[in-house]
């Protein structure tokens, strides 16, 4: 089965191609997985609706889309002398190019070295008159910008920049491609393409949102429980971005619609207009909401806006502010047991701390909860330098600093960049603990243990109001609802938040009685967190708030929706996992 270029998910085997950056693994630069020719037809039939029609593949792997759009052109009347006219594919890769042609002799003959061209996208694209094709189809690369070698970089950066974008240290190369390939489309084009799901909620992605938004009369985005790409924790989603404007618009009604499918098989096996013609199509809002809320109801979304715009409901950063947990550039230095603090004589430079979210059982974490874990042998100290103050080291800290030095700890990067390099900064005590990685629920844990925590958890520290009636009042329906919509979601089906994500979520403006936080404590950790919600329901949401059951019922709803559509996806990886051990 013939492939096209994918997303670069993990690096399974390094290898180098000619006329390719070299002293990088090949996978993180081309991608490792590869998009069926079965869903390259299908993605094709969709975009191409005229023999007559020119289509590009900005990244065209070693074949796949390419082979799949002659294919098509052929089927709809394109005169085979005429297709290599029409047809454009871009690869980097000599190797890959070649591999292209290949496939595509059979079809064509010769004319294939003509439709295939080895080079860059991004000078190629700037070597070209704009608009020029009246469709794009493909599996761009996704390559993070660190890896993205020179001077192909500053190409894709300038383009962007010279099409209103504004691109930084975080911004991944398929984005300057989908900008880019959005760009080469004539008024009503059509653009149909693999792409990572971070399109539907990254941060780095919200500009390219926005540009989406301002250039097409409709989009629609195909998800799929199951993963695209066997063995690949990476999701993806399929575009279709149909009606590209003449001239790009912030006053534009772009209408989207969200589908989501169980299986590829589910997918393919129905045409493409079929597909989208069931969905429920929404305007999408210009700014830098993220798509993942289209994947609600039209009365959902508006309930949600409606309520984020109530003077009853207010963000977490009005009573908090969220921010990481300490990073220590070396886990296994600074992260100790017990028993090694004992061993090592180091009691007088450790702190209490949290190392891992399943540390933390209920709504609050107190010190015989830290006194049981240490107890237990879990690394729970943290190495805390700062009380030396320029004072001389003790001979067991000097011991261990030399035996850290001696396993190359002060040459890791955040380690190297410090002086001295053993300091580690930012370390304080939190009000509470917010799980930055969430499997269910989106927790906050009251810190009675005095500890601090490591960046696998963030830490919360109050603005003001008594940080145990703010965490009681985020056990509720409504937080939960908008951490699925301001989170981000990955192919294992674990929802993360960052700070400012988590700084978002929705709360009571004013914050009232809840549930006892001690009896919130005590049912969580007998798993029975839904009786906390649905008192908080009675309690928060319909008594302080003042929300009918209905609202109540539709918030529950969002929640349990959005994370069993994530939870879906890690049921599925385990039970693929368990299908190839058996």
């Amino acid at each position: 089965m013939s492939a096209a270029r994918s997303v670069a998910i993990k690096a399974s085997k390094a290898r180098t191609h000619s006329g390719r950056f070299t002293n990088l693994e090949a996978d993180k630069l081309r991608g490792g997985y590869y998009t069926s020719s079965q869903l390259a037809d299908w993605l094709c039939s969709w975009a191409i609706r005229k023999g007559s029609d020119r289509v590009l593949e900005p990244s065209c792997g070693n074949g796949a889309f390419v082979a799949a759009a002659v294919r098509r052109l052929s089927e709809i009347g394109a005169d085979a002398d005429a297709i290599s006219g029409q047809l454009r594919g871009i690869e980097i890769v000599g190797d890959e190019a070649a591999a292209a042609r290949k496939l595509l002799r059979g079809a064509v003959g010769a004319r294939a070295a003509e439709i295939v061209e080895t080079g860059d996208f991004f000078a190629w694209w700037n070597s070209q008159p704009q608009p020029g094709f009246d469709a794009v189809v493909g599996n761009p690369p996704f390559i993070r910008y660190q890896t993205f070698p020179e001077p192909h970089r500053s190409r894709a950066m300038a383009i962007m920049e010279s099409l209103g974008l504004t691109p930084n240290r975080l911004t991944n190369i398929w984005v300057p491609f989908v900008a880019a390939a959005a760009a080469s489309l004539r008024p009503d084009g059509r653009m149909a393409f693999v792409l990572p799901a971070e399109l539907l909620q990254v941060t780095y992605a919200a500009q390219l949102r926005s540009f989406l938004n301002d250039r097409f009369a409709r989009i629609d985005i195909v998800a799929c429980n199951e993963l695209f790409f066997e063995n690949a924790e990476q999701e993806v989603v399929l575009l279709l971005a149909d009606g590209a404007l003449a001239r790009p618009s912030e006053n534009n009604v772009c209408r989207m619609a969200l589908t989501e499918m169980a299986t590829v098989a589910e997918i393919v096996r129905q045409s493409p207009e079929s597909l989208v013609s069931k969905a429920e199509h929404k305007t999408l809002r210009h700014e830098n909401e993220k798509w993942l809320k289209y994947f609600l109801t039209t009365k959902e979304i508006e309930f949600m806006r409606a309520l984020r715009a109530s003077d009853v409901v207010t963000s977490l950063a009005t009573h908090a502010s969220i921010d990481v947990g300490v990073v220590t550039g070396k886990n296994e230095f600074f992260v100790l047991s017990g028993e090694q603090v004992r061993d090592l004589e180091l009691e007088r430079y450790t702190i209490p701390l949290v190392s891992r979210s399943a540390q933390l059982k209920g709504a609050r974490v107190d010190r015989k909860d830290w006194s049981a874990l240490a107890a237990a042998g879990d690394r729970v100290h943290l190495l805390d330098l700062k009380p030396l103050n320029g004072s001389r080291l003790t001979d067991a800290l000097a011991r261990y600093i030399r035996l850290g030095e001696s396993k190359d700890v002060h040459t890791g990067y955040k380690c190297s960049i410090r002086t001295p390099w053993y300091a580690v900064p930012s370390i304080w005590t939190p009000d509470a603990f917010a799980f930055r990685q969430i499997y269910d629920f989106p927790r906050m844990v009251l810190n009675e243990a005095g500890a601090t925590s490591t960046d696998t958890i963030h830490r919360l520290r109050s603005r003001g109001p008594k940080p145990e009636r703010l965490i009681a009042n985020t056990y509720t329906w409504l937080t939960a609802a908008s951490a699925e919509i301001e989170g981000r979601s990955y192919g294992g089906g674990v929802l993360e938040l960052e700070p400012t994500e988590a700084e978002r979520l929705l709360v009571p403006a004013k914050l009232n009685g809840a549930m006892p936080l001690a009896e919130s404590d005590r049912l969580t950790r007998k798993g029975r967190l839904d009786d906390v919600l649905e008192e908080n329901a009675r309690v928060v949401l319909q008594g302080h708030l003042g929300l009918s059951k209905r609202d109540c019922q539709t918030l529950q709803t969002i929640w349990t929706k959005m994370r069993d559509r994530r939870m879906a996806r890690r049921r599925r990886g385990k039970s693929t996992a368990a299908d190839r051990a058996s």
